[in-house]
């Protein structure tokens, strides 16, 4: 680490163990901190967690480029909420218990445990049948997923101090630009190869997870030894339960509600059970005390708990819209897979260097307000654009301006909320903290996931019927007609929310008010994702900053360690 880097008062009143002033004899730099560690140490041990990073976010990029195809091939393109709602509830769950695991035990037996439960649920995906099988295999391989990125960033925060962050973002930022632009690409390619080696293209979108996975358990087995003192404390598995019970339900409404009725009698369930599951679940947290899986203490400091809040609202965000623009993409401009993930590049470049620079920025001068606030208000006008402004027949160049400014938004936004996290609490929580952080988020865009697409294939079916009337009084469609009179019946507008692929070879002026029909779907899910941004942008408003620690969260732990011996010993 840097030699300017000196030991100072882990700023804010919720810093936990050594906050205060610094012993006025501290002046050996940080990497002199028992806990602190060598720029080569973090280097070596930031290539293991690089792969697991590597591996969760691929995952995360490739399939958004190959649902429609998989969804089409397996005959329940309306059914494609289901395997991302599945993935996402599971990995969401999982994602504080194993924060709360590994600030007990140590973070490598549950990151290679995290990567070894992917790699089997990746094989599992790939043999699926339909779109419900496909569903319950995701699920499983979410509970991997969970561990995946939460404990990267634990471990990161646990090695890095947040002003020295910056230093190794660079390499951080070269994982996901890598992903980012690769995942789509490598999506969009094997979807739209008929099959390889006897299996289908798109199995592979799963199957090319093992060997990346087995190059990850191998390394990060080897490589990542950071010290941990072990804590006896309880596992709070009451806590696990109940937040199943309060969280699975509600999802389960926000995904299948429109079909059911907000009213009916099993969405009442699940409004009951839910609410009861969350009742059960702050009485069993406050019970629990420090053995919670998220301390209700945690909440008390404001910065946690607004940060948690808005890291939810984001999520729904950032979820609404990566999983429109892809579907737009492919079905109503007839983008082929490979095509699509190339259009996205403008989001994930923009994403990049939107990272890049405020993680700079903050690394000099230690501030990062600034940065959510300007990524949501750009979150914001960038769905306002996509609903007012990008139509069936929009030329593309625009639409991927829109998708750079929606990238920028994010990179401004996504790492500054976990290093506000992670800063705002006591070190001894970091593994906790981090995982609550990417739980809200998971959460927030697992209910984005299942209440957008609901919207989508709920109104699709009427916007599809309004505009096939008015192409009746146009002379192209009229002729179209006349020369398919079969093409064009209720079954097909029926049929197309299950399978798309169809659009593809129908004559373009019959497959205009399809199109069309598509694009007004996706403009009322645009604008109701622009109001949730906007609701961001305000509680970003209301968030204090507080000044960054230049200590990392293993070398805070052991300077308080220290300090606690030393006052023993008096």
């Amino acid at each position: 680490m840097s030699s300017s880097s000196r030991t100072t008062p882990a700023s804010g009143p919720d810093s936990g163990p050594g906050r205060g002033k610094a012993p006025a004899s501290s002046t050996a730099s940080a990497a002199e901190i028992p806990g602190g560690l060598s720029h080569r140490q973090i280097l070596t041990i930031l290539s293991g967690l690089m792969l697991g990073m590597f591996l969760a976010s691929l995952d995360q990029t490739i399939v958004s480029t190959a649902i429609r195809t998989i969804a089409d091939d397996l005959h329940g393109l309306n059914q494609q909420a289901w395997t991302t709602t599945a993935y996402l509830i599971t990995s969401t769950i999982a994602t504080p218990l194993y924060g709360k695991l590994s600030d007990i035990y140590g973070r490598k037996p549950f990151f290679l445990t995290a990567i070894s439960v992917f790699i089997v649920g990746s094989v599992m995906c790939t043999f699926s049948t339909s779109m419900i099988e496909l569903a319950v295999f995701r699920a499983f391989q979410g509970i991997g997923a969970g561990g995946l990125m939460s404990l990267a960033l634990a471990i990161i925060g646990d090695i890095v101090p947040p002003r020295e962050r910056a230093r190794y973002q660079g390499y951080i930022l070269a994982v996901f630009a890598t992903s980012s632009v690769a995942g789509p690409l490598v999506g969009g390619f094997l979807a739209g190869t008929t099959s390889i080696l006897g299996i289908s293209g798109w199995r592979w979108v799963f199957l090319v997870n093992v060997p990346i996975g087995i190059v990850a358990l191998f390394v990060v087995a080897k490589v990542l030894n950071v010290p941990h003192t072990r804590r006896d404390h309880r596992i709070d598995w009451w806590g696990a339960l109940t937040i199943v019970l309060g969280v699975v339900p509600l999802l389960l409404v926000a995904e299948q509600g429109e079909s059911w009725g907000w009213l009916s009698g099993g969405a009442i369930a699940c409004y009951l059970i839910g609410v009861l599951g969350i009742i059960s679940w702050i009485f069993v947290e406050n019970r629990m005390g420090d053995e919670a899986l998220i301390p209700m203490r945690l909440f008390r400091n404001k910065v946690f708990s607004r940060t948690s809040l808005l890291s939810l609202i984001v999520g729904m965000v950032m979820f609404g819209g990566l999983l429109m623009i892809p579907q737009y993409l492919q079905i109503v401009k007839g983008a082929s897979p490979t095509k699509s993930g190339l259009l996205m590049l403008p989001l994930m470049l923009g994403m990049m260097a939107a990272s890049i620079t405020a993680g700079q920025f903050t690394s000099r001068t230690g501030r990062y307000k600034i940065f959510p606030v300007i990524g949501t208000a750009l979150m914001c006008v960038t769905m306002l654009l996509f609903h007012f402004e990008v139509q069936w027949n929009t030329p593309l160049p625009p639409t991927m301006a829109y998708m750079a400014l929606m990238g920028i938004g994010l990179g401004l936004t996504m790492q500054t909320l976990v290093l506000s996290v992670q800063n705002a609490v006591p070190p001894q929580d970091m593994g906790t903290a981090t995982a609550s952080a990417t739980f809200f988020r998971q959460l927030g865009g697992t209910a984005g996931t299942a209440i957008f697409l609901s919207i989508l294939f709920s109104s699709v079916g009427s916007k599809i019927t309004s505009a096939i009337g008015r192409a009746h009084s146009h002379p192209d469609f009229q002729a179209a007609v006349k020369a398919n009179p079969n093409a064009i019946s209720p079954s097909t507008v029926k049929n197309v929310v299950t399978d798309s692929s169809f659009l593809n070879k129908l004559d373009p002026a019959l497959a205009a008010p399809f199109k069309q029909g598509f694009a007004d779907s996706m403009h009322l899910v645009f604008i109701i994702v622009a109001g949730v941004a906007l609701v961001a942008f305000l509680l970003t408003l209301w968030i204090k900053e507080v000044p960054l620690r230049r200590l990392s969260g293993a070398q805070a732990r052991a300077q308080a360690e220290a300090e606690l011996a030393a006052a023993t010993e008096l």
